[in-house]
């Protein structure tokens, strides 16, 4: 009889695919609250690692951490209409607290552009005090209907940028910047997941935006998943809270505002995007495990392991050091796979005698002996042609299963089909937009015919992606 696969082939069930992953790489559990997840060490330590990347990346862009409190009145949301009507569905509201009806209902922050205002109305009062730059690590919650694991929770952890301009401009360049320069060179560079950036229809928009940059990736069923935005919110905010400044000629004037986003979604999309039927496959940049030495069995093989393991990480190589042999070493090599490290090394006693170790790669696969004095020279090689190859993967799959189309319905049928359509703006607009959704079909983003990002939504030339989406 044969042998059960250790997860559901990604052909056969991929959203049960999904889940297996989840479970048997331990990256998460789901919480006692429906829509809630734990997220476990591992699963943690891929968080923590895009967490350091981001916040370096953002830093560089001038921003500067801050917190700012979960609870918000309630009245703070109803100041910008647009925006409150848009998150209405997804509220947590508190009523009650220390045993008593509150005087006003708290909202569990779904996102901070009310809260922060408040404050920025309190700090900017001069164009010198302008641009202001803030960012925060945080949870958010939003009362999810339909939950999945790190793609959709009621509480997910992410960080959430805001700041406050003195002109249109400014603050268009800036968003434009967050999304290039720090959303879209992490994804590509470090998570190895080709990203489409561009513009979200007014359908899509975040509420009480005037325009909203998107990056968008096709997972390996075909389906879109938004990786993160980047919004300019004008002056809608500014209004609503009061936040002006003085200006260099002595006349208040409203500040221009960002926001953007990114979060634990983005496990979810690093899962989908290079999974497969043996496990997770992790981009060697973010690794926080690059490369575990693995003692087969025998004494001598787990004092080796260990000196094997303080070279490398002499090296510079993120490394762990696997020295159980008092667990079978084919149920710990599987566990490694699922959890898709980018490099085994394993070491055991025919191994010793030949003074080499098997150097097993998650990326592409295979095995190869190598000399052990040769491994710290060699493995940065390897890890650069395996994170290379995950971004060629994730390119040649949204390059392959995208389509030109000239009408609404064979853009619903690529789409419904498992691939990506791409249909001139002036064709489709926004009835268009309306018949695709009636099929659970959505526009993704808009971009110009050579892939850049439009100016307006109405620009000359505009094409439009559209797909099923997670």
């Amino acid at each position: 009889m044969a042998k059960a696969p250790v997860l559901t082939p990604q052909s056969e069930d991929f959203p049960r695919w999904y889940q297996d992953l989840i479970n048997k790489a331990e990256l998460a559990d789901n919480g006692p609250v429906r829509g809630t997840m734990v997220i476990r060490p591992y699963g943690y330590g891929l968080w923590e690692r895009m967490q350091q990347e981001m916040d370096a990346r953002i830093k560089d862009a001038g921003a500067q951490n801050a917190y700012f409190p979960l609870f918000i009145p309630q009245s703070y949301l109803t100041r910008e209409a647009e925006h409150v009507e848009g998150f209405a569905p997804e509220l947590a509201v508190v009523t009650h607290g220390g045993g008593k009806e509150l005087e006003e209902p708290i909202v569990v922050r779904p996102t901070s552009e009310t809260i922060i205002n408040d404050y920025f109305s309190k700090w900017v009062q001069s164009y010198r005090d302008l641009p202001l730059l803030i960012n925060q690590w945080a949870n958010v919650v939003r009362w999810e209907m339909r939950p999945r694991v790190f793609l959709r929770t009621t509480e997910f952890l992410w960080q959430e940028g805001h700041t406050a301009h003195a002109t249109y401009e400014d603050a268009r360049d800036y968003a434009a910047h967050i999304h290039k320069n720090v959303y879209a060179d992490f994804m590509t560079n470090v998570l190895g997941i080709d990203v489409v950036l561009g513009r979200k229809t007014p359908r899509e928009r975040f509420a009480g935006a005037i325009n909203t940059l998107t990056l968008e990736a096709m997972m390996g069923d075909g389906k879109a998943l938004q990786m993160g935005t980047s919004h300019e919110l004008g002056t809608n905010f500014s209004k609503a809270f009061n936040t002006t400044y003085l200006s260099k000629e002595g006349k208040q004037e409203l500040a221009w505002q960002t926001s953007w986003g990114s979060s634990t979604r983005m496990v979810g999309g690093l899962i989908m995007s290079h999974g497969d039927d043996n496990g997770l496959r992790v981009p060697p940049r973010l690794a926080a495990v690059q490369v575990v030495v693995m003692a087969i069995k025998g004494d001598e093989a787990v004092a080796k392991v260990r000196e094997i393991g303080d070279r490398l990480k002499a090296a510079g190589l993120r490394v762990q050091v696997d020295d159980r042999t008092d667990t079978p070493f084919g149920r710990r090599a599987v566990d490694w796979e699922l959890k898709g490290v980018p490099v085994r090394i394993e070491v055991g006693p025919r191994d010793l005698e030949a003074g080499t170790a098997m150097l097993a790669r998650r990326i592409p696969g295979g095995k190869e002996p190598v000399r052990i004095e040769a491994l710290a020279e060699l493995l940065p090689k390897v890890l650069e042609e395996g994170q290379a190859q995950l971004l060629k993967e994730s390119r040649d799959r949204r390059e392959s299963r995208t389509t030109d189309v000239a009408t609404i319905e064979e853009a619903a049928e690529a789409a419904v089909a498992g691939g990506w359509a791409r249909i001139p703006w002036s064709t489709l607009g926004q009835d268009g937009e309306d018949q695709l959704a009636e099929q659970a079909v959505t526009v993704r983003c808009l971009i110009t015919e050579d892939g850049s990002v439009p100016e307006a939504d109405d620009a000359p030339g505009t094409v439009a992606i559209v797909a099923r989406a997670y």
